[in-house]
C-alpha cells in the first residue's frame, strides 16, 4: 500500500485511496462455518432428514430420507407412498434439485412406482405414478420439511 502527498492533484490522492479502501473492505474478515444456513438445493444433504407429507387424498404420513452409502447421489426413502416402516424404502438420486425415483421399482406389497420431486427451500413437491398390478394410480403430494 502506498500513498502519495501531491498537493497540485488532490483528486489522483483520492482515487487511490478510495481504490485502497474498497480492496481491504473486500477482504473476508474470516472464515467460519455458518451452521444456521440451510443446504445447497443442488446437493444430497438438502434432501436428507424427516419430512412430514401432505397428500391430496390421504392423512398426514412421515418418511425419512437418508444417504445411500454406495453412490454420492443417492437416497433411500423409507414409507415412500406410507407404505409402512418395515418395507424396503424406496430408492432416489438426486439430479440438482430434482429427486428422481429409480426407475420400476417395487415397494411395500408389489407396488411399482415411478416418478419424481422438486426441491423448492423447505419443500419437495412430488408427482409420482403408484402400479399395482391393476390401476395405475397418479400421485401429487408435498413433503415438508421437519
Amino acid at each position: 500500500m502506498y500513498i502519495t502527498v501531491v498537493t497540485r492533484n488532490m483528486k489522483t490522492i483520492k482515487v487511490s485511496l478510495t481504490i485502497i479502501v474498497l480492496a481491504m473492505s473486500l477482504l473476508p474478515a474470516g472464515c467460519t462455518k455458518d451452521t444456521n444456513s440451510t443446504p445447497d438445493s443442488s446437493s444430497r444433504d438438502a434432501f436428507l432428514g424427516k419430512w412430514t407429507v401432505r397428500p391430496t387424498t390421504k392423512l398426514t404420513y412421515e418418511v425419512i430420507i437418508s444417504a445411500d452409502p454406495n453412490s454420492p447421489d443417492g437416497v433411500f426413502i423409507s414409507n415412500f407412498a406410507d407404505v409402512g416402516t418395515t418395507s424396503a424404502p424406496a430408492g432416489a438420486e438426486i439430479k440438482g434439485n430434482s429427486i428422481v425415483l429409480d426407475a420400476n421399482q417395487v415397494i411395500g406389497d408389489g407396488l411399482k412406482i415411478n416418478g419424481s420431486g422438486t426441491y423448492t427451500g423447505t419443500k419437495i413437491i412430488w408427482n409420482y405414478t403408484i402400479f399395482d398390478g391393476a390401476d395405475l394410480t397418479s400421485v401429487a403430494e408435498t413433503y415438508t420439511r421437519q
